[in-house]
């Protein structure tokens, strides 16, 4: 009952049910599943409430090498409560 349940990568990662304290292996281990799967925008949904969950991921986002740029997402979809992504291609390995 306890084994993983695969999940299917599809961009968005709902960090709603997380603590800061919890998100320094997933969001890595996200954007990677992503970028294998040939996606070059993600969505991070961190929520508004005080802001520590949208810093961490930001301050994750900001060292991670797959990382080319991110950005609040559009007013209509989350925000400041999401954040958009943008990754790098499998061809693009700099």
């Amino acid at each position: 009952m306890n084994e993983p349940v695969e999940i299917p990568i599809d961009g968005v990662l709902d960090l709603h049910t997380f603590r800061p304290s919890e998100i320094g292996g997933l969001v890595p281990a996200f954007l990677e599943a992503c970028a294998e799967r040939g996606l070059t925008l993600a969505r991070i949904i961190h929520g508004k409430g005080s802001g520590s969950l949208r810093r961490g991921v930001h301050a994750l986002l900001a060292r991670h090498p797959l990382v080319v740029s991110f950005t609040l997402d559009y007013p209509q979809f989350g925000g400041w409560g999401a954040t958009l992504v943008h990754l790098r291609s499998g061809a693009d390995k700099s």
